[in-house]
């Protein structure tokens, strides 16, 4: 073989194997999160339980945020390995559950363990790809990666539909199974890792604080307004008690040995610019990904499978931008790229809510994949800036925090462009959403999506400028440092 198809980037490369195998397990998450979506009144139908159905996505989306840093914190720990591949069986465990459950209730019991899975297979993948491949080629790595979620938005929703309609919905879960186990035995077979065996001190009092206070935070913000008013006593509880469990947490943290969420992580200019920049990405790419459909379907009666390709164009732009990013970054710098990037997304963003009180399919798609675009340039340098920061035995955690911080941005930003959409409803004739109501509220969270895109625009600006564009152009040369070999 020669050498630029031994060292490259891709399939028939010597590390393709282990890129495939990162692509499939990513690719359990990013299905596992669309492909449900299309199948609810057939599992309704089945099992019952309609009242609790959005529980089905909150339970999910709540496990596998609340358990990143946790995880994060292992893999620099115990390896990556023995992480990614108990994500993998948690999430296999899940899905057979799943795929054999009797009621609402158990189905969202099985959904959590599903959650908790993923939890671990997401960051771990990407964190895989920061140790093994160099800064050069870290941002195509990327591209692959982000393609798998492009392909996922429409094969998911798809997959699902044809499922529902064959009345074979538990099949959903139970194609997992394989997916799984081919996954697990390919990381098995081509990716090693020799990590120095120390003794170590998990800190078992944080990483169940931070998952409790983070539970209940997250929960108030996905619940509040929709479960229950804002201004409710079990709202306040929510809040209040999340909050309390969190000051806690950080106090114990001060004093544990090897903390979970280690102070460092925030106290780095890099590290705390970097989770803010992931933060308004996860506002910014939910709230279009939410609302565009509702958008499309509402006021212009389009079909959900039209609705859906115009908001796959967001998924298309970000792999080609993500993919080509690494071009940038190695000649002007990670902060002039994502400052490219950003105001990228701020222009997409700004035409989807200029548009929106004259619904067109066609500018919707053209938006969203600039937005695409834009947030390519924008999570991939940020991510890999942060990555690049830190050695091997801390670049998990800080992996875990930058997508834990999109994560939470993502809760609270779904969480505030509900309060602005359902007030919007709430307002209009008979209270539902009439094609006219839905474009009034639909263009009300566009321009709150434009909002997030702009104060994203501080968080890139605060970023510290590259120390050494050129030392990281020879960095680009080398293979990274770390214990692992492919």
């Amino acid at each position: 073989m020669s050498t630029a198809t031994d060292e490259g980037v891709g399939f028939r490369s010597r590390r393709g194997p282990i890129l495939i195998a990162l692509m499939l397990a990513t690719g359990l998450v990013a299905i596992d999160a669309t492909i449900v979506a299309t199948a609810v009144p057939s599992i309704v139908e089945d099992i019952g339980g309609f009242a609790s159905f959005p529980w089905l996505f909150s339970a999910y989306l709540l496990a596998q945020a609340v358990s990143v840093p946790v995880y994060a914190k292992l893999s620099d720990v115990v390896g990556r390995k023995p992480i990614i591949l108990g994500g993998i069986g948690l999430f296999l465990l899940g899905s057979i559950l799943c795929g054999l459950a009797w009621s609402m209730p158990a189905l969202i019991a099985f959904r959590v363990l599903q959650g908790l899975g993923a939890g671990a297979v997401q960051p771990v993948a990407i964190t895989i790809a920061g140790d093994i491949y160099t800064l050069a080629e870290r941002a195509k790595v990327q591209g692959y990666l982000a393609s798998v979620w492009a392909v996922s938005s429409v094969v998911g929703p798809t997959l699902g539909g044809v499922f529902a309609s064959l009345g074979i919905w538990r099949w959903i879960f139970l194609i997992n199974i394989p997916l799984c186990l081919i996954a697990a035995w390919m990381l098995l077979r081509t990716f090693h890792e020799n990590v120095e065996r120390t003794k170590h001190r998990i800190d078992y009092a944080g990483a169940g604080l931070l998952t409790i206070s983070l539970s209940l935070l997250i929960l108030g913000a996905l619940q509040g307004g929709q479960a229950w008013p804002w201004d409710s006593p079990i709202s306040f509880a929510v809040f209040v008690g999340g909050a309390l469990l969190f000051v806690v947490f950080l106090l114990v943290e001060r004093k544990a040995a090897e903390p979970v969420l280690p102070p460092w992580v925030v106290s780095r200019r890099l590290l705390a610019t970097t989770a803010m920049v992931a933060f308004g990405v996860g506002a910014v790419m939910l709230g279009i990904t939410t609302y565009v459909p509702t958008f499309l379907e509402g006021s212009l009666k389009t079909s959900p499978l039209l609705a859906g390709l115009a908001l796959a164009a967001l998924t298309i732009g970000w792999p080609i931008s993500a993919s080509q990013a690494g071009r940038l970054y190695l000649r002007i710098g990670f902060k002039n790229t994502a400052i490219i990037g950003i105001v990228i997304t701020v222009i997409g963003s700004a035409i989807l809510a200029l548009t929106a009180p004259t619904p067109n399919i066609m500018l919707v798609a053209m938006a969203c994949f600039v937005v695409g675009l834009g947030l390519g340039l924008v999570a991939t340098p940020s991510l890999i800036a942060a990555q690049t920061s830190v050695e091997w035995n801390e670049r998990g955690v800080v992996t875990g925090t930058n997508l834990f911080a999109r994560s939470i941005g993502s809760s609270i930003g779904v969480a505030v462009f509900g309060a602005i959409a359902n007030a919007i409803y709430a307002g209009g004739p008979g209270g539902g959403p009439d094609p006219q109501t839905t474009v009034h509220a639909s263009t009300a969270v566009f321009l709150a999506v434009l909002v997030s895109a702009v104060l994203t625009v501080v968080a890139v600006l605060v970023m510290p400028a590259d120390d050494g564009t050129h030392r990281n152009k020879e960095r680009a040369q080398k293979p990274s440092s770390e214990p692992a070999n492919d």
